[in-house]
């Protein structure tokens, strides 16, 4: 048996996996986002609706203020992540660093906890009259912290708690990237005369770009589809606040039944998803796409 063909067998079992969980229902939502399907409505089944939810979704301000408020979410998380990973990459790689690979051990934690579990916790740090967060803030600052009242608390506080649970995501990312560049150009800018951010932009910024564009592309994907975390912290609230497009998804499919509209929505975000992703690509690379 030739080379090439053992190759392939070997990539058989995940390539059908990947079409059966992946390429089936994409092809199924596909389908869905043509008709008008509420499983609770006077009349159950399926309607064929054409272009009727992509049209809709057009007027749909809450759909549309959802979107946008993902968007600034996702955009502020990824780059904090990205500026705060980048530091602590390099704290935790400093040899005079005490406790190290303790320091290392703790700060990766917040990985292995569940995102439901993310949730429930910070939102028993956070609840008004009962958590820390409150009542530290009120003690020290005078702060009326309120995330079921104060939509600049909620959306705030989403925030931080995405970055305390991927931070770490970020930070180990980039240790190994860092870990794994070489010394001679480095040392080489050194030679020449480049200050250190020189030597930062010019030098580790490019060889480290692989590892960047991978982090920021699983990072933004997953920014974009927050739920369980944003379900348990405030459900959406205050007034929409933290109603971000992956909860709004969820509470039209769900609680609402309404499928069509549903995978509509899916569909769309999807697209936005992949546009992003390849602005992203297109600015770190200085490519529309392919080898050169």
């Amino acid at each position: 048996m030739r080379q090439s063909n053992i190759g392939w067998l070997f990539l058989t079992p995940a390539t059908l996996i990947l079409f059966v969980v992946g390429f089936v229902p994409f092809i199924y939502i596909l389908y869905v986002g043509f008709f008008d399907w509420n499983t609770n409505a006077v009349d159950p089944t399926l309607r064929w609706a054409g272009l009727q939810n992509y049209r809709s979704l057009v007027f749909d301000t809450t759909f549309l203020n959802s979107l946008a408020r993902t968007l600034v979410f996702a955009f502020f998380v990824v780059v904090s992540e990205l500026l705060l990973g980048y530091v602590l990459a390099r704290a935790l790689m400093a040899d005079r660093l005490w406790g190290r690979q303790f320091f290392r051990t703790i700060h990766t934690l917040p990985i292995v906890v569940a995102p439901i579990a993310v949730g429930a916790t910070w939102r028993l740090l956070c609840v008004p009259g009962f958590g820390i967060v409150p009542y530290y803030l009120k003690l020290w600052f005078g702060i009326d912290y309120n995330i079921s009242t104060n939509a600049y608390h909620a959306f705030a506080t989403a925030m931080i708690m995405d970055l305390w649970h991927w931070t770490p995501f970020v930070t180990l990312s980039l240790m190994a990237g860092l870990t794994a560049l070489p010394k001679e150009p480095l040392e080489q800018a050194q030679i020449d005369g480049g200050n250190k951010l020189q030597i930062f932009w010019y030098v580790i910024v490019p060889m480290l770009k692989p590892v960047l564009l991978t982090t920021v592309f699983i990072r933004l994907m997953d920014a974009l589809r927050s739920v369980d975390e944003i379900w348990m912290l405030t459900k959406g609230g205050p007034a929409e606040a933290t109603r971000f497009i992956g909860l709004h998804i969820w509470i039209n499919v769900f609680p609402k039944t309404d499928y069509g509209y549903g995978a509509a929505m899916s569909l769309l975000t999807l697209y936005v998803t992949i546009v992003l992703s390849w602005l992203l690509f297109v600015a770190m690379t200085g490519r529309k796409g392919g080898a050169q």
